[in-house]
């Protein structure tokens, strides 16, 4: 069981044109205290083929992290159009949100971005050049794919990463037969 549960993520100002930025209200809530910061992250993805095109947009730290429940607003700049090849910038691509604790990334939530002209004539007829100030993005927000990872909240209290011995003695249950 994870010490921090994202109750609920909201795509704020969707679909919003390219360059605007990123909004999230994200909540979650936290069930043990936690000694260190919580890290949001936010990854722009700009090319299927090529991980070296994804953009780390925004990277926040929230804490203390006591137990209860929390809500912010996660904002972040559009990714830099210039570091996207030409031909990923209308389509479909992937933005990543994830949460870490102490390097340990534990959820990450993916989210479909569909990238298109803002005019149907251009749509229909593209210039040769993009021209990013009409294109508009739509996050697929009612779809995000959540994964989760175990991680050690308490690091501290296990030094060791190998798992603990078998217990010596099996449970004998006092119903059965000799």
């Amino acid at each position: 069981m994870s010490a921090v549960n994202i109750t609920n993520v909201t795509v704020l100002d969707n679909p919003a044109a390219f360059l605007k930025p990123f909004q999230f209200e994200i909540s979650y809530e936290c069930l043990i205290p936690l000694k260190d910061d919580l890290e949001w992250k936010l990854i722009y993805v700009g090319s299927a083929e090529d991980e070296t095109y994804d953009q780390l947009l925004e990277s926040v730290f929230v804490g203390p992290v006591n137990v209860g429940n929390y809500r912010f607003v996660f904002q972040a700049d559009t990714p830099d159009p210039s570091k996207i090849r030409e031909e990923d910038i209308i389509g479909v691509t992937v933005l990543l949100l994830t949460c870490s604790y102490m390097g340990q990334e534990f959820i990450r939530v993916g989210y479909y971005v569909n990238n298109d002209y803002d005019d149907e004539q251009l749509r229909e007829e593209p210039p040769p050049r993009v021209l990013i100030d009409r294109v508009r993005k739509n996050i697929l927000a009612d779809k995000p794919r959540v994964t989760k990872f175990p991680i050690n909240f308490h690091p501290e209290t296990n030094e060791s990463s190998e798992p603990p011995p078998p217990p010596l003695h099996d449970h004998i249950d006092d119903d059965q037969d000799p």
